[in-house]
């Protein structure tokens, strides 16, 4: 148990008053253990609570040079712990009593007719209020640095290179070449994406946005990145690992409160074949950038592609198929990239929109291209900050091992 006595700083340039007012705080005894200190004006007390913490301050409105409303000002701006501040006031100051109030201050007394009683009370509800206010100061900043850390690891578990195909080529000459650009609303965020090796010339890609961002959407986030290592075994196949992931992801989440789920898409692009396979759980279409034909167009995904994962534990997830060629270009992201609003309100900016912007700019270069994609979208909401997570991810073909048949798709 604490059972140091309370720090109070008595600032008032009435030595009378002062004297008085120490007496008092003096009487309280056993009731109140304190230990008091008096300035006469804000410079000293200032010097005051630099040298030391102070618990309690009891501050006249009426000094020399600064005012009360000053030196509370001063206080408060201090880092926490803060003191709480008693503002005393002159007969008919209440006004300068209420403003004090609104400032900051923990309460007010009247000087013209203080007495013991009132004082005990109003100097035991101010050590009260400041006590909660450093307790939930305290758990604040220990949850800001819980945050930060958890963004930390967060961040960590996306890459940051990526694994060439075929595996034994240097990174600058992988026939396929990855770059993202990652854009949380919030301090932790609720997209995720992976890349990884099937074989030695065969990618997989992994792509979520789980719903909601912050903590919650965090923890999610960290169980579906577990889930992808563990349903590798699978991944061979889109359709089948997502329904894979699906079963795992409704086991865990059963238990949670309240509905919770993840839209993903999930490619495999062979470098051999030139054949690109893909399954979605409600996630937006990836983007098909056709450089060398100059076409543009999401993936046409196969007849009941599936539900978003978490939701029904029996889901099915259809697998579809298209031939790569060299030089193109898959956009994977998440809607928050699309689903931003005009500065009115009355506006989206839309799938159609982003599907424009990518055919316009389809010849630049992929890190450019993506670039230029989230300039657009800011721009179309005049600089305004996404208000959900975004996730863009390009993969581009740089070269394939053997023309694919075009006849055998």
């Amino acid at each position: 148990m604490n059972t140091r006595p309370v720090s109070l700083l008595i600032v008032d340039d009435d030595p009378v008053f002062a004297e008085v007012l120490g007496q008092m705080v003096r009487f309280l005894g056993a009731d109140f253990p304190c230990v008091s200190q008096w300035v006469d004006c804000a410079e000293s007390a200032m010097e005051a609570l630099q040298r030391s913490t102070c618990d309690l301050v009891l501050l006249d409105y009426h000094l020399p040079g600064a005012d009360g409303l000053q030196l509370l000002a001063h206080i408060r701006s201090l880092p926490e712990p803060q003191p709480a501040v008693i503002m005393l006031t002159g007969s008919g100051s209440e006004e300068v009593a209420v403003e004090a109030m609104k400032r900051g201050a923990r309460d007010y007394l009247c000087k013209a007719n203080l007495d013991v009683a009132p004082l005990l009370r109003s100097l035991r509800s101010a050590l009260a209020q400041k006590r909660l206010a450093d307790e939930v100061a305290l758990y604040m900043a220990q949850t800001r640095a819980d945050l930060q850390m958890a963004r930390q690891l967060q961040q960590s578990l996306l890459p940051d290179s990526y694994p060439a195909f075929p595996r034994s080529a240097p990174a600058a000459e992988s026939a396929l070449r990855f770059c993202h650009r990652f854009c949380p609303a919030a301090e932790l965020a609720g997209d995720f994406f992976s890349v990884f090796p099937l074989a030695d010339t065969r990618a997989g890609v992994f792509m979520c946005d789980v719903m909601g961002h912050g903590v919650r959407s965090a923890l999610v986030t960290a169980m579906v990145r577990a889930l992808v290592d563990s349903a590798a075994p699978v991944a061979l196949e889109p359709g089948h690992f997502m329904a894979e992931m699906n079963a795992r992801l409704t086991g865990l989440l059963k238990s949670v409160g309240g509905p919770m789920f993840a839209t993903a898409c999930f490619l495999t692009a062979d470098i051999d074949t030139g054949i690109l396979c893909f399954a979605t759980a409600g996630h937006p279409p990836p983007l098909h950038l056709r450089r060398r034909a100059g076409e543009t167009a999401p993936l046409r995904l196969p007849p009941a592609a599936g539900p978003a994962l978490g939701l029904f534990p029996e889901a099915v997830y259809a697998t579809g198929e298209c031939l790569l060629a060299e030089g193109d270009v898959i956009l994977l992201f998440t809607d928050g990239l699309f689903e931003v609003a005009s500065p009115e309100g009355d506006d989206e900016y839309g799938m159609e929109r982003l599907l424009a912007a990518a055919r316009q700019r389809m010849h630049l270069e992929p890190p450019e291209l993506c670039d230029a994609l989230i300039a657009e979208v800011q721009a179309f909401a005049e600089g305004a900050p996404f208000s959900d997570d975004v996730c863009l991810l390009s993969m581009e073909v740089a070269r394939l091992h053997a023309a694919p048949d075009q006849a055998t798709l």
